[in-house]
């Protein structure tokens, strides 16, 4: 899996903005980012020798279309809620969402510049309410949450994304670039 993400994020392709893994452990993700090019990163190579094993993991490639190229604008994202990581990723950009109220959160604050963190950030927002107790909500109410999220933000341009509770990966695809 490994040596694929790195051909995916290197010359001759587009796609050198940055690269990032979650592997789940339990409620917890371990989460390992680069800004650099996946193709040439040291991260990529300690991977390589290191086995992680998950029942869950997560990858994406980043090609910047806003934010600078910098860690905190490097995906997955990952945010706890109810004592356990959820983690986001999306494709695409979402031009004016940063403006957009719907997608604010008062409880997460992006650390970058990103419309995706912001999305992700507003995702979390709108689950809070049914994760409070700290056990897993069911199924068809994060199923409602999310399905309501992603028609919202098919608004703003394509809506393809992951994200994961740690028990359920859900992964919306709405048209392609």
């Amino acid at each position: 899996m490994l040596l694929k993400l790195a051909e995916h994020g290197g010359p001759p392709g587009l796609d050198t903005d940055g690269w990032g893994v979650a592997y789940y452990e339990g409620t917890d993700a371990r989460l390992i980012k680069d800004p650099g090019s996946a193709s040439e990163s040291d991260c990529i190579r300690f991977l390589q020798h290191h086995e992680f094993r998950s029942a869950m993991v997560m990858a994406h490639i980043r090609h910047a279309s806003m934010g600078e190229r910098a860690y905190r604008n490097t995906q997955p994202f990952g945010r706890e809620l109810a004592g356990r990581m959820h983690i986001f990723a999306h494709n695409g950009w979402l031009p004016g969402l940063l403006e957009a109220k719907p997608f604010r959160s008062l409880r997460f604050s992006p650390m970058g510049e990103t419309d995706p963190e912001q999305a992700f950030c507003g995702l979390l927002e709108r689950l809070q309410d049914i994760w409070r107790t700290g056990e897993i909500p069911a199924l068809e109410a994060r199923m409602a949450v999310v399905s309501t999220f992603a028609a919202n933000l098919r608004a703003f341009r394509p809506a393809n994304f992951l994200y994961a509770d740690g028990d359920v990966l859900f992964a919306h695809g709405d048209r392609r670039k």
